[in-house]
């Protein structure tokens, strides 16, 4: 457990977002950098961001946010800081690897999201916990396929690390070969939440209810059907260009009748550059 005195819970909400960019930094970044085969045991730089972000599936607005944040990839074979991981890689075979998996998504005040004027904030949100992968097809002249199966804490930085709930992101991605130097990755998911993290989002208590939004009670179960792509090009050996774009829809969720969902479908678009720093020139073993 985080504890509670620990002094970035006494930051501002500016560098706790910073803290959550290192996160989306590093997964970018991985994306972004890595070769096919044999890319370097580690590397270091700084990757600046740009992210349009819907505040929360169902939601008819954006957060922005623009940093900047340095970025380290380690590719060891048990210790891992890389796309989306950190921590101990617990098991890895040429089909399955198990791994503790993260996310997150960026705070809105209420006061900036009107649906939610009046109720408490979402903050900065951390979904950490182990995850699954299977490796589905070989790699071939188009790419392969795997899936993902992660089982997440939700943890908001903006409130001490308060535990918010469980979530799981069942993902089938398509990682493709580069084509005319750009690379790219494409998958389709659904998030899930129990009742803790889907009353977070979309519950509306009596004493928040007004003559636009009535009181509702969050179930838990299906939270969005989501659409991702990542792609990116290098631009010279150091710096790398990238985009990353994502559909959410709630049609069909467990929540879809809350009075906090004004839009059935909403996007996120975030688009930055990497720059690598150092490499080692030691390879990385898979």
């Amino acid at each position: 457990m985080i504890p509670k005195n620990f002094s970035v819970f006494a930051l501002p909400r500016v560098l706790l977002s910073a803290v959550l960019l290192v996160v989306w930094a590093n997964s970018a970044a991985q994306q972004a950098t890595e070769s096919p085969s044999n890319p370097p045991l580690w590397e270091m730089g700084g990757l600046m961001l740009g992210v349009a972000q819907q505040a929360y599936p169902g939601a008819n607005q954006h957060v922005n946010v623009a940093l900047a944040a340095p970025y380290l990839i380690y590719r060891g074979e048990f210790f891992r800081i890389d796309r989306n991981s950190a921590g101990l890689r617990a098991i890895k075979t040429s089909s399955w690897e198990l791994d503790l998996g993260f996310s997150g998504s960026f705070g809105g005040g209420s006061t900036a999201i009107k649906a939610r004027q009046g109720m408490p904030s979402l903050g900065t949100l951390i979904e950490a916990g182990p995850r699954v992968k299977w490796t589905i097809t070989d790699v071939s002249n188009w790419g392969h396929w795997r899936a993902e199966l992660p089982i997440r804490a939700v943890l908001d930085l903006s409130d001490r690390a308060a535990h918010k709930g469980w979530s799981t992101e069942p993902k089938l991605v398509f990682d493709g070969q580069p084509i005319g130097g750009w690379r790219y990755s494409a998958s389709v998911s659904a998030v899930v939440a129990d009742r803790a993290f889907a009353s977070t989002v979309y519950e509306v208590a009596s004493v928040q209810a007004t003559t636009g939004r009535a009181a509702y009670t969050a179930k838990s179960g299906l939270m969005a059907t989501r659409l991702s792509a990542t792609v990116s090009r290098p631009l010279t050996p150091d710096w790398t260009l990238f985009g990353v774009a994502r559909l959410d829809t709630v049609s069909g969720a467990a929540n879809e009748s809350s009075p906090l969902v004004r839009k059935k479908t909403g996007s996120s678009i975030g688009v930055g550059l990497v720059y690598t720093w150092m490499r080692s020139e030691r390879r990385a073993s898979d």
